[in-house]
């Protein structure tokens, strides 16, 4: 997490232009989302309203959730929520910081965690309209990520058809805490969908599927869930590595987004070994483990991974391949990496520009 402090920015002609992998917006009230439900819906949400797979109703117990997880210095002065004015944002990060193109993240809804599945179907269809007319019309630099209702997965299929190829929108929307593994199979029509028309899948850490956000049972505090992302990740992993979807879908190409990256060369390491030892369960994969993450998975930066040597930063970067990792700011969260501070160690500028910009270009086909 860096600092916000104001830097005196260097000659135009000589700043890198930077992707932002990881923007969130949200409504600027409750009407210009609900607008785009059908009147079903709108008066489902009034009456009976949202609810979670999990045994809270419909917000996180934790203190970051209120107010928005934001920091204090990015709700706009008319106090709108942080992250849903244009205007401001375009102020306080995307001139500021030379953002050439910004990927929205849409957490607004947890339309995967929705109990009522049609219910967060419909909530997807208005969240990618809302996108479309509020973010990347008025401001071509911001890309859309189409919204999905993961567990309704014909839904998810239709609304991935209903966009793709449409240029506000760069990849398909997931988070990975859903009702079973990823991998599984009832969820594969998702991934081929994707791959058929060349879209990358960004998994977002959280989400609600009806289990603990741990793998050793809900956690007392934030400070123990704020980091279970990691978690998230890797069982998301193991889980389209070994159940074959990757090797299945060879064109799939997943990002995770906001779950560290510093525990990816330990991890294929070890799924590694225990492939070599226990290959015969698995007969279906035919490729190293390693060698599938490293073909088919990109990881976002934020947050990032500060080891007690900074100069150790380095050493993650090149086990997991400076062209699989991707800036992300966060913004406009309270732990948003500041691209002028968040990498304190030295790099060579094909890797920086890598890094801040050609990866995420390549990657979402951005022009």
């Amino acid at each position: 997490m860096s600092a916000t402090t104001e830097r005196p920015k260097p000659a135009a002609a000589t700043r890198l232009k930077i992707v932002d992998c990881d923007i969130h917006p949200v409504p600027r009230k409750p009407e210009d989302l609900l607008q785009y439900l059908p009147e079903r819906w709108r008066e489902h949400h009034r009456v009976y309203g949202s609810h979670f797979r999990a045994p809270f109703r419909e917000a996180s117990p934790w203190p970051r959730a209120a107010p928005a997880i934001a920091r204090r210095d990015a709700w706009p002065p008319d106090g709108s929520p942080a992250g849903s004015v244009l205007p401001f944002m375009r102020e306080q990060h995307l001139d500021l910081h030379d953002i050439e193109f910004g990927i929205l993240q849409v957490l607004a809804m947890a339309t995967g965690s929705q109990r009522n599945l049609e219910y967060g179907a419909a909530l997807a269809t208005a969240l990618n309209q809302w996108q479309l007319d509020y973010w990347c019309t008025p401001e071509p630099r911001l890309k859309g990520s189409i919204v999905i209702a993961s567990e309704h997965v014909e839904a998810a299929v239709a609304e991935i058809e209903k966009w793709a190829g449409h240029p506000a929108f760069a990849q398909v929307f997931m988070t990975p805490r859903l009702s079973e593994p990823m991998g599984r199979r009832r969820f594969w029509p998702i991934y081929e969908a994707a791959e058929r028309h060349g879209l990358p899948i960004g998994v977002h850490g959280g989400g609600y599927g009806g289990h603990s956000v741990t793998g050793g049972g809900w956690p007392r505090y934030y400070v123990e869930e704020h980091p279970s992302t990691a978690q998230s990740a890797q069982a998301l992993i193991s889980s389209l590595v070994f159940e074959g979807v990757v090797e299945r879908y060879p064109g799939s190409r997943f990002i995770i987004v906001e779950s560290g990256f510093a525990w990816v060369p330990s991890m294929t390491w070890r799924m590694d070994k225990h492939w070599q030892r226990l290959k015969s369960e698995v007969p279906h994969i035919k490729r190293p483990p390693s060698e599938q993450v490293r073909r088919h998975f990109w990881f976002t930066t934020q947050p990032v991974d500060e080891p007690e040597n900074i100069a150790d930063m380095s050493e993650i970067f090149d086990w997991i391949g400076w062209d699989r990792i991707l800036y992300s700011s966060d913004y406009p969260h309270w732990d948003f990496d500041d691209p002028r501070s968040a990498f304190p160690f030295r790099m060579t500028p094909e890797q920086r520009s890598m890094l801040f910009r050609d990866n995420a270009i390549s990657l979402f086909g951005l022009s």
